[in-house]
């Protein structure tokens, strides 16, 4: 197996490894740092700073709504659309905390590009359009496969980046991943050994006729195609791995009529209680995967459809093959069009998730909502404003507090 010159990471490392990449990623920007800070914007709306935002209708939430969680998703069937990508805090919850903490995100992708302040006010603006137009649209009228012209009005930014997930083939995740084609997981700076029982359980899991399943059915593959694992890792990845299970597993599907095998990487993450607070009468699967594999097909058909539930190790885990054309945007600078555009385009994507949950009635009521307590000079909620600029304040502040304890720790 190919190393790298580094030391390895041992199992018994890796705590203190993860700790310390999360704390030097958060210290990147503000906006990384809000990123990676998902209880704090929860601690806030229990410590009373969500008590004048409206009570929206009970649907399955992302609960984690930042920018870098939308993007290109592949579908089983080779569509291609802008959903949220990833749902570890998904409950039944209310709609509007998904609106604020995506405005929170975007506040601070402003901040970062040095935009006037009035700019966020107008992303904020560009923002609420965009949800409120998916709630007065039909949600199940997504926009048919491969339409030309389908995306022309998206926003530049967002356009190309779907373009670009269009041409993506398995060599360029490949290449990114786990640089280059050999059927091999290269250890070294992201992936660290694994233990035995870890090596043999990914492997038991493997070979059940439920994953093999949903891995050979997807994209036009033989679905009595044969699955089995050519090589496994942990995987050091994003910032919500610290002391939970990740695992990098890199599939053969063989079926009889093929000279040789077509690989595929699937991502293995454990499932953690949600800090994202739930309606109290909603009803949810109690086992965390469950949860977020359920959230999942209501809010990103496209994932959920390629995801599954299960047990590892004694814990609870979900899987999905990864994709070339799952993307997530990311964001280095913002000028003020491509700001207000991508504010748009990116909330209706969250408006369409929350709004194909519900009837007619219960989209119109949401959206008179929302129109309500709009002042004379802002188009947007001032329930919206108000939570946004409080929490860029609070995020500021324990974001360079955060920096002085990472630069004291060297």
């Amino acid at each position: 197996m190919k190393t790298a010159s580094r030391p390895l990471i041992k199992p018994d490392q890796r705590g203190p490894a993860l700790a310390a990449r999360r704390a030097t990623k958060m210290a990147a920007s503000a906006h990384a740092y809000v990123r990676g800070s998902t209880v704090r914007f929860y601690e806030w709306l229990e410590e009373g700073g969500g008590a004048t935002l409206p009570e929206g209708p009970a649907v399955w939430i992302c609960g984690d709504c930042h920018v870098g969680n939308l993007g290109p998703v592949g579908g089983r069937d080779g569509d291609l659309e802008v959903q949220i990508r990833d749902l570890d805090q998904t409950v039944i919850g209310n709609p509007a905390h998904d609106l604020v903490r995506l405005g929170l995100s975007l506040a601070t992708a402003a901040r970062g590009s040095d935009l006037p302040g009035v700019m966020t006010a107008r992303m904020l603006e560009g923002m609420v359009a965009g949800y409120e137009a998916s709630f007065e649209a039909d949600p199940g009228e997504e926009p048919a496969p491969r339409r030309r012209g389908r995306h022309a009005r998206l926003p530049p930014l967002m356009r190309k980046l779907l373009h670009s997930a269009a041409r993506r083939s398995w060599k360029h995740l490949a290449d990114e991943r786990i640089e280059g084609v050999a059927p091999v997981i290269p250890l070294g700076a992201r992936f660290w050994p694994l233990q035995p029982a870890e090596r043999r359980a990914l492997r038991e899991l493997i070979a059940t006729e439920e994953l093999r399943s949903l891995v050979a059915g997807l994209r036009g593959r033989n679905g009595g195609a044969r699955v089995t694992v050519a090589d496994s890792a942990y995987w050091r990845k994003g910032c919500s791995s610290l002391g939970n299970l990740r695992f990098a597993v890199l599939a053969a599907v063989q079926a009889e009529e093929d000279a040789r095998p077509r690989y595929c990487l699937l991502d293995v993450k454990e499932a953690v209680s949600a800090a994202a607070p739930r309606y109290p009468d909603a009803a949810m699967p109690r086992d965390n995967a469950g949860r977020v594999v359920e959230g999942a097909r209501h809010l990103s058909p496209h994932l959920g459809q390629r995801m599954l539930a299960t047990r590892l190790l004694g814990r609870s885990v979900f899987l999905r093959e990864l994709l070339p054309q799952d993307l997530k945007f990311e964001i280095e600078r913002l000028d003020r069009d491509e700001g207000i555009a991508l504010a748009t385009s990116l909330a209706g994507v969250v408006g369409r998730a929350h709004a194909r949950q519900l009837d007619a009635a219960a989209r119109q009521a949401w959206l008179a909502e929302l129109r309500r307590r709009r002042s004379k000079t802002l188009d947007a909620p001032s329930w919206l404003w108000r939570a946004v600029v409080e929490l860029v304040a609070n995020h500021e502040a324990a974001y360079l507090e955060h920096c002085r304890r990472h630069a004291l720790q060297g």
